[in-house]
């Protein structure tokens, strides 16, 4: 790995010397053990530790298939589904790994006693399977995580409707978090080059699954004018959403847990901000049932005062269980409620009443297709949406990366190196940097 990381490095090395370049046997990864499924049974899921389940070690590189490409990973991120895969949570993602090897030979790879998680990366392309005509070794690029087969009619207007569409890093085998990651060739985009290396691994996942549930037509369909309500705001989902609704005219009304985290909202721009540990929402009574509708009342007030007497047209919605009663309650008339993730737990209750009587709308969202991630990182590229990257930490403290993130001790989105041997390198275009420095770094260090 020295030498591709020298190669990388010296800034002058052609296509031609990546390619001539030998791949190691083995390469430093973080992975989960099939054989520890079990080890946080009993335990509720914010005892459940990812620092005990996760390890870092060599693990085989993969036979290298059609339509595939190994990417040397300079630095990658920490997504919420790498917390499940971790804690085992929901369902053990080896049960994915399962039943994606039986689809063939080649997927047959994936189907391993580990699984190298990670659905975030940038780095530089080290070789290319069979059929790979668009990227070529050397080339220095960002992968989104979508992973699809095509081989049917479902998926041909939206990728995401494929019906073999999995998250890779999650439910495939070989993720980012490592310093060799193999991916579809279709996953790679571009590297924005006036961002780090950490800074251009860290958006993708969340910038993408951000854009296809407000912006999309496939989601929110977000236009301008229209009032967002964003839980969440100044975290890793919620600070791209809170970017998108100012960069398209709408009004963000962003729900944060503190001060702190309201002044990261006002450093983007938003105006109208709620505070839920000042007002004391109690949507959940202490049995486990929600309370009566006042608890909501009062919650739509607060966000009639700050829009002058308007509902929201779109919630963003990926806490879950513990906000989407409310949720439900506040949209509009007609509004529609785009939710993804629950990472409150994903069994929701609403009043179906206030749904149904006012013509409401539910809509899933999941990830991005092809077009949506492009257009994504596009903007990232242009300087029209930032990253909002806070700590960036080792592969060999993935452990505790990803215990921040399943404690909610952290702001944006948390990086972490790999073959990267600090942060800081990997920007080509310093004048457009220069331009952006202060949004670029608004969630550093908080």
């Amino acid at each position: 790995m020295q030498n591709i990381l020298e190669a990388i490095q010296s800034g002058n090395a052609t296509s031609e010397d990546f390619a001539s370049l030998e791949l190691p046997e083995s390469y430093r990864a973080a992975f989960v053990k099939k054989d520890e499924v079990d080890m946080f049974e009993g335990l509720t899921a914010k005892e459940k530790d990812p620092r005990k389940s996760l390890h870092v070690d060599e693990v085989p590189l993969p036979e290298l298939g059609p339509g595939e490409a190994f990417v040397a990973v300079m630095a990658s991120a920490i997504n919420y589904n790498t917390v499940w895969t971790s804690i085992f949570e929901p369902v053990s993602t080896f049960g994915f790994l399962q039943r994606y090897g039986r689809n063939s030979e080649l997927t047959k790879r994936h189907d391993l006693p580990y699984h190298v998680v990670g659905s975030d990366l940038s780095g530089v392309v080290l070789k290319t399977g069979p059929g790979v005509t668009k990227w070529k070794p050397g080339d220095r690029v960002v992968a989104h995580c979508l992973s699809v087969e095509l081989e049917g009619p479902d998926g041909h207007n939206d990728t995401m409707l494929d019906t073999e569409q999995r998250i890779w890093g999650f439910e495939t085998n070989f993720g980012g978090l490592a310093d060799v990651a193999m991916v579809k060739a279709n996953q790679l985009m571009p590297k924005p080059e006036h961002l780090t290396w950490e800074e251009a691994a860290s958006p993708g996942l969340v910038n993408c699954t951000a854009y296809r549930q407000l912006v999309s037509k496939n989601g929110g369909d977000m236009k301008q004018g229209d009032n967002v309500l964003i839980w969440g705001a100044s975290g890793g989902l919620g600070g791209f959403a809170t970017q998108y609704a100012l960069n398209g005219g709408a009004t963000p009304v962003c729900v944060v847990s503190n001060e702190e985290k309201a002044a990261i909202a006002r450093s983007m721009g938003a105006e109208l901000i709620i505070n839920r540990s000042e007002e004391d929402y109690r949507f959940w009574n202490d049995e486990g049932t929600q309370q009566d509708p006042k608890e909501w009342k009062r919650f739509g007030a607060k966000i009639r005062e700050l829009t002058g007497g308007e509902d929201i047209d779109i919630v963003f919605e990926h806490p879950g269980r513990e906000t989407f009663g409310a949720s439900v309650f506040v949209t509009r008339k007609g509004g529609t409620i785009t939710t993804c993730a629950s990472t409150s737990g994903y069994m929701h209750e609403y009043d179906n009443r206030y749904l149904w009587m006012n013509l409401k709308r539910i809509i899933s969202s999941h990830f991005a297709n092809y077009r949506e991630s492009w257009e994504a990182n596009r903007l990232i590229a242009k300087g029209k949406i930032h990253p909002t990257l806070s700590r960036t930490y080792r592969l060999d403290e993935v452990g505790q990366a990803s215990l921040d993130v399943h404690q909610n001790a952290h702001q944006g989105k948390v990086g972490v190196l790999c073959l990267a041997p600090e942060e800081g390198l990997g920007v080509l275009d310093h004048e457009m940097r220069a331009q952006h420095e202060t949004a670029i770094n608004r969630f550093r260090g908080v």
